[in-house]
């Protein structure tokens, strides 16, 4: 494998990572807006604050990474995809912004009515954010991000590829932090409460896997390029998809919340390599490839170090966080 590849592997599992961890992160802000009024919605309100209050800054690391390296390494493509794509960007932006804001806003909040504001603000800023980040995503892959020049900066994100990948995005973060709540509930303790989840959790896992594989349809026309990829090379990614996808709504009918959590993990991981892999080798589709992207090799070189380095120093605090907080002792601790 090039070094071109190798660091662009790497920077796709930054990708994967914010997906898993970011993504179960977002999908809480559904469950918040669902959980109903001040009183019947405060245990699930709650637990959703417990879950995510440890992990939720920590998880834009993996975003912050991906860009770094992206503009490290391939520096024509960031600055034409920054370029086209300025719009969506600027809005996911925008949400993250907004949903950090509202939710360190709501819980010192001094009435009801502006808890009841930050609440929805944080609720709604969670799930445009990933709808617009899978609309970029979209755009690369469906090749409307020209290596020169700028093309429109609606038209290129207002297509069918994008939208897909929109809404794609938003339900697998909601199944994601389905999955992970639910299992957090029962270890909490609050059995109701992981039955409420886990009945709106198998509807939301129904809904996004018909909109996953209804979505690939539009594909063969909207991007070609991604579609030949996806019905190639990457066929058995998207097919794991699928098992996973079902094993979990199975495990999630049976009540094996902590199998469910890993299976969800799997299926979206699958599903966002699926799009990696059915792309290769362009960076950009139909564009520039990942190795006529790259920069100096020099630069590349020190990524790989830089890279070498966080493995010691990030990443085991970072694994720490996670374990812990997925713990009974944490669970005890907090509650």
């Amino acid at each position: 494998m090039s070094l071109e590849l190798v660091v662009a592997a790497v920077m796709f599992t930054g990708v994967l990572a914010y997906a898993v961890l970011g993504g179960a992160d977002f999908g809480s802000g559904f469950f918040d807006l669902t959980a109903g009024g001040d009183r019947e919605g405060a245990a699930l309100r709650t637990r959703i604050d417990h879950s995510i209050g440890p992990v939720w800054e920590a998880n834009h690391v993996w975003l912050i990474f991906v860009l770094v390296t992206w503009w490290s390494a391939f520096p024509r493509a960031f600055a034409a995809a920054m370029d086209t794509l300025i719009l969506p960007l600027l809005l996911a932006l925008l949400g993250i912004v907004l949903r950090g804001s509202a939710l360190a806003f709501r819980k010192y909040a001094a009435t009801l009515g502006q808890a009841r504001f930050f609440g929805v603000v944080f609720a709604g800023s969670s799930l445009v954010t990933p709808f617009f980040l899978g609309a970029t995503a979209g755009a690369i892959a469906s090749g409307r991000v020209p290596l020169d020049g700028r093309d429109g900066v609606w038209s290129s994100w207002l297509t069918p590829t994008s939208v897909i990948g929109g809404l794609v995005a938003v339900g697998t973060c909601i199944f994601l932090a389905g999955c992970f709540l639910v299992a957090d509930a029962r270890r909490g303790g609050e059995d109701e409460l992981a039955e409420t989840l886990r009945r709106r959790t198998l509807v939301v896992g129904l809904v996004t896997g018909l909109v996953v594989f209804a979505g690939l349809l539009p594909l063969r026309a909207d991007a070609p390029t991604l579609w030949d990829g996806l019905t190639g090379r990457a066929l058995p990614l998207v097919l794991v998809a699928f098992v996973a996808g079902l094993a979990t709504l199975g495990l999630l009918l049976v009540r094996r919340y902590a199998m469910a959590r890993l299976t969800a993990v799997l299926a979206v991981a699958s599903v966002v390599s699926g799009w990696g892999v059915g792309q290769l080798p362009w960076l950009l589709v139909d564009e520039v490839t990942v190795v006529d992207a790259a920069g100096a090799t020099a630069t590349l070189q020190g990524l790989l170090v830089a890279f070498g380095l966080a493995a010691v120093l990030v990443l085991p605090p970072l694994a720490y966080l996670l374990r812990l907080t997925q713990t009974k002792q944490w669970t005890r601790a907090t509650d």
